[in-house]
């Protein structure tokens, strides 16, 4: 879809009308990215938030043919910039004093598929969403976390084969429970 200059031109002026109409055009498709990316509301919002921010104090860098394409990158860089901080706050968060992390696996429950799909690690869980789901190429993955394309590879198929496992483990313990009798 060819990017419609005159709206360009009004969003680079700060043009109250084009901004809101660009951000209720975009607002559901940024926040339904960002909340399966961070799998959480309140990260999502934020991360709406500052991609609608970013994207409206730079819309002069705005190069591309697609809007929606620019807007989508700019969320999951936000996405993917948040899961570092968490995962460096979760760290220290989990590490005891001599520098161990901490077992916080629990006991087995049933799953679904969101369930074990929000059970991955916050890395692992960009890198499926951004292959399976966005379909972004491994070369493009590898581009975003600034490491090689193995590492894209690895983790989609490290996530499927977990994600397999536990979906197996919970189908399995549902069938070994005990049927409960009325009385």
């Amino acid at each position: 879809m060819p990017i419609d200059e005159p709206l360009l031109a009004r969003l680079a002026a700060g043009d109250e009308a084009a901004i809101a109409a660009t951000y209720r055009d975009y607002r559901g498709a940024i926040y339904t990215l960002a909340y399966r990316i961070c799998q959480c509301e309140q990260e999502a919002m934020d991360v709406l938030q500052d991609t609608f921010v970013q994207a409206f104090t730079r819309i002069h860098q705005f190069r591309g043919e697609s809007l929606w394409g620019w807007l989508r990158q700019i969320a999951i860089n936000q996405c993917l910039s948040r899961l570092r901080k968490l995962k460096r706050a979760r760290l220290k968060l989990l590490t005891d004093s001599d520098g161990v992390l901490a077992n916080d696996a629990g006991p087995g429950v049933r799953l679904d598929l969101a369930a074990a799909f929000a059970r991955l690690p916050a890395d692992t869980r960009a890198v499926v969403w951004l292959y399976d789901v966005e379909g972004y190429s491994h070369q493009e993955i590898a581009a975003l976390f600034g490491r090689s394309v193995s590492f894209s590879k690895t983790q989609v198929s490290r996530a499927h084969q977990k994600m397999r496992d536990w979906l197996d483990h919970s189908e399995s313990e549902a069938r070994c429970q005990p049927i409960a009798t009325p009385g």
